[in-house]
C-alpha cells in the first residue's frame, strides 16, 4: 500500500517516511535516503526537488530530537516513548564522550546508524548551542545524503543495466538454443552409421 503511494506520490511519501522515522516508527532514514537514490536513478524523482525535500527533512527530525532533549533534559530517558531510543546508562556514556570530543561527536556520530538520535537527545540535554547544533548538523547531513543516496542511486543505475545486459544475454541465449538444435539436426540428418563387423 505504501509502495503504492510512493509511486504516485514519491516526493511526499518520502518526506513522511524521514519524518515518521526520525519520531520512531519503523522507517530506517538510511533505507529511505537509499530509496530515494534508486527512485532517481529510475526517474521517478528529479534532483533538484528530490534533495529539497530530503534536506530540510533530515534538519526538521534531527532538530526535533535536539529540542526534546533541550526541553525536557534528563527526565527524557523516562518517558517511554523514548526507551527505545536512549537508556540511562546510555545517556551518561555519550555525555561524557561529548565532553572529550564535543562538536566533533554530532559531525562523525550522525553517520552511525542507531546512534544517531542519540546524539541528538544527548546535544539537546547537554544544552549545545542551538546556532552550533544546526549548523554541524546542516553541514554533516549533506554528507549523509551524498552516501546514502549515492549508494540508492549507484544500485538504481546497476539493476538499469543489468536489466539491458539481461536482455542482451537473453537474445543471445535463445540464438545459441536455435544454433545447438540446428546442429544437432544437421549432425543427426548427415551421421554415416558405422560400418557392422565383418563388412
Amino acid at each position: 500500500m505504501f509502495t503504492t503511494f510512493i509511486n504516485q506520490f514519491p516526493y511526499l511519501g518520502i518526506f513522511l517516511l524521514i519524518m515518521l522515522g526520525g519520531v520512531g516508527f519503523p522507517f530506517p532514514e538510511d533505507a529511505t535516503l537509499i530509496l530515494s537514490g534508486f527512485l532517481l536513478a529510475h526517474e521517478v524523482i528529479k534532483p533538484i526537488p528530490g534533495f529539497l525535500v530530503v534536506y530540510p527533512s533530515l534538519l526538521l527530525t534531527d532538530y526535533f530530537l535536539y529540542y526534546m532533549g533541550k526541553k525536557y533534559g534528563r527526565k527524557l530517558v523516562e518517558h517511554k516513548m523514548f526507551h527505545s531510543i536512549i537508556t540511562p546508562k546510555r545517556l551518561t556514556r555519550i555525555e561524557n564522550r561529548f565532553k572529550k570530543h564535543g562538536i566533533w561527536i554530532i559531525l562523525i556520530g550522525r553517520h552511525i546508524a542507531g546512534v544517531r538520535a542519540q546524539i541528538f537527545i544527548v546535544s539537546g540535554i547537554m544544552r549545545i548551542s542551538s546556532i552550533k547544533f544546526i549548523l554541524a548538523d546542516a553541514f554533516t547531513v549533506l554528507f549523509t545524503i551524498a552516501i546514502m543516496a549515492g549508494a540508492g542511486y549507484a544500485g538504481g543505475n546497476s539493476l538499469l543495466i543489468l536489466k539491458k545486459d539481461m536482455t542482451k544475454i537473453g537474445h543471445f541465449a535463445i540464438l545459441a538454443v536455435i544454433f545447438a538444435i540446428l546442429v544437432y539436426i544437421l549432425y543427426k540428418n548427415l551421421k554415416i552409421d558405422e560400418p557392422a563387423n565383418g563388412d
